[in-house]
């Protein structure tokens, strides 16, 4: 695993349960957490905003984002101009979200795997590396 990396987290009520287990599971990587702090009702877009503004920022190196299905969580990060945010639910959907689309999000459906397949999800997405080439035009072409 890649070590140093700052990653920016958040979650809803959905996801909120994974995101504390999440934070305690990468001794070498440094979180900030942007909330939910309850499982108790909350809106995606309110967390979702803030770590797509931290990463797009520049402050972190990617962002990580859960809630019931990633969907919602996808949707609002991807409305910033330089946020790359990808649904992933199987480490085989993450290594091309990094090595094709330098995808910079990673959203993560909480109610659709397990805390282990998270974990590998997440370790999968951080030690790939953006291959370029063919792929860098296409990703130019992604913003508005």
């Amino acid at each position: 695993m890649k070590t140093g990396l700052k990653i920016a987290i958040g979650a809803d009520h959905a996801g909120f349960d994974y995101k504390q287990a999440i934070l305690g599971m990468f001794d070498d990587i440094e979180f900030k957490d942007f909330g939910t702090d309850s499982a108790e009702s909350a809106d995606y877009p309110d967390f979702a905003h803030a770590v797509a503004s931290a990463v797009e920022g520049g402050g972190f190196d990617f962002g990580i984002l859960l809630c019931g299905s990633a969907n919602g969580v996808a949707m609002t990060a991807n409305k910033h101009q330089n946020i790359r945010a990808a649904i992933c639910w199987k480490e085989e959907v993450a290594i091309p979200a990094r090595t094709h689309n330098d995808a910079n999000v990673l959203c993560i459906p909480a109610r659709h795997v397990t805390i282990e397949e998270a974990k590998t999800i997440i370790e999968r997405f951080l030690n790939e590396e953006f291959e370029g080439g063919r792929h860098a035009r296409r990703v130019g072409k992604i913003g508005c």
